[in-house]
């Protein structure tokens, strides 16, 4: 390597950004999305494991079981309110910066979640403690809707060009790692609290531990410089009045395919992710019935292949393209959506952990290129509204209700192989939508390209 490349290399603007900024923003964007996921993934964990019986427990009198569907429904709630914070944010992002965003989206998430652990049960407050518990919820939406498009874009518009996948990978991998670090805490605190006293107290400790982790994303996220794109843009005094409005003017076919490409990874995903195989495999009146603790530490290590697969996908992706990584990842993911089940249903909390680790590999595959595939489909004007709307999007018709979908499915049949059938159709679908968009990889981010961004974006354009 050259003293020149140790030292630093050309932006997407062509200024130069020395290596320790961008390994800065890669620690800034991985530990802001780790926080921000956990957050996220704790409330969903505790949706599938414990929140049926102390927030929704009447439901089950007249409807058995519908107290676990509404507790799914919680969780596909806070999608409802992505957009609005992808509104906000992408609006805010494009015109005042993408870092500012960062820092209030990370507290906004970290308050919310915070505040969840506080919360009175039914049985101490009545129906107050699910309509707070829905309010909470609500906010961490628009907290999740705001914060992907400025973390992707914090990395990838400081990136060198050939390196975008790389870098684009960081904030990707926040997301395994904030489940690993959320599974990991609940096995510990069922290990601490076993039976009665993790679902009197026990599922409250996650919770307050946001705390400390927001405190640590607050820090390093104050600590990194602005996008040399938005820099560029303020400079050039280019910023568009109405971005958000701007965007669906002129781009709505390709929101709604870049949408379309995260629905497959989404909904799969939100199988662990939304808790819906931790409440399957740890359902006392369910077909398997395992203690909490090991599906915890099976999903824990499906986490471990996630964040592999997603950081390998990143890279594979500067080398082979965007869509070429995105067709190997559907397949991958296809094959072991068949397999998930059974191996789920063996009834071997061993293969159930082979399974989840195998789906992790193709989650990773379908991910880890999407911050930079995402960020070369728009131009710099409203690139923040469009990745951020195009990803609330997709998490609305991907993962929002897959969980209360897989328990529907699940209670409607009483068989686990028609929720493979949904899952693998989702998947088919974001396929499709990848084979019709084209692969821009290296195109130039910077506001003085924009008129070569606009054009050619779908295979049915010319240029």
């Amino acid at each position: 390597m050259s003293a020149s490349d140790a030292e630093g290399g050309l932006t997407p603007t062509g200024t130069i950004t020395r290596t320790t900024d961008r390994r800065r923003v890669a620690v800034a964007t991985v530990v802001g999305t780790t926080v921000e996921w956990y957050d996220f993934f704790i409330y969903a964990q505790a949706a599938g494991l414990v929140f049926a019986g102390l927030f929704f427990g009447p439901l089950n009198d007249d409807f058995p079981g519908l107290a676990q569907i509404i507790s799914f429904v919680t969780v596909g709630i806070s999608f409802l309110f992505r957009p609005l914070g992808a509104f906000l944010a992408g609006h805010f992002g494009d015109r005042v910066g993408r870092r500012p965003m960062l820092v209030l989206t990370l507290i906004l998430m970290g308050a919310a979640t915070t505040l969840v652990g506080f919360l009175p049960t039914y049985a101490q407050i009545g129906v107050a403690a699910p309509i707070l518990l829905i309010l909470l919820r609500v906010l961490q939406g628009i907290s999740a809707g705001g914060e992907w498009g400025g973390a992707v874009l914090m990395a990838v518009e400081h990136a060198p060009k050939q390196r975008r996948g790389l870098f684009g990978a960081f904030p990707q991998i926040g997301v395994p790692i904030g489940l690993l670090l959320a599974s990991g805490v609940n096995a510990i605190m069922a290990l601490i609290a076993p039976g009665d006293a993790f679902i009197e107290w026990g599922w409250r400790v996650p919770f307050f531990l946001s705390i400390v982790l927001i405190l640590v994303g607050y820090w390093v996220r104050r600590r990194v410089e602005e996008s040399p794109v938005f820099e560029e843009i303020a400079a050039r005094k280019e910023q568009v009045s109405a971005p958000v409005a701007r965007l669906f003017a002129r781009f709505t076919p390709l929101v709604l395919l870049a949408a379309l490409v995260f629905v497959g990874n989404n909904a799969v995903g939100y199988m662990t992710t939304g808790g819906y195989i931790q409440g399957y495999a740890t359902n006392p009146d369910g077909p398997l019935g395992f203690e909490r603790g090991p599906v915890l530490c099976a999903v824990a290590a499906s986490s471990v292949s996630w964040l592999v697969a997603t950081f390998a996908a990143g890279v594979l992706s500067d080398r082979i393209g965007r869509r070429s990584t995105f067709v190997l990842g559907w397949i991958v993911q296809a094959v072991f959506v068949l397999t998930l089940f059974p191996l789920v249903n063996s009834g071997s909390i061993g293969l159930l952990a082979l399974g989840l680790v195998l789906l992790g590999l193709g989650l990773g595959l379908t991910y880890g290129a999407q911050s930079s595939w995402y960020a070369e489909l728009f131009p710099a004007s409203v690139r923040y509204s469009g990745v951020s709307i195009a990803y609330a999007i997709g998490s609305i018709l991907g993962g929002a209700f897959a969980p209360t979908i897989a328990q529907w499915i699940q209670t409607a049949t009483g068989d686990s192989t028609n929720v493979m059938y949904y899952l693998l159709g989702v998947t088919l679908l974001s396929l499709v939508a990848t084979l019709l968009l084209r692969d821009r990889r290296g195109i130039d981010l910077s506001p003085a390209n924009e008129a070569e961004q606009e054009r050619g974006i779908g295979v049915w354009q010319r240029g």
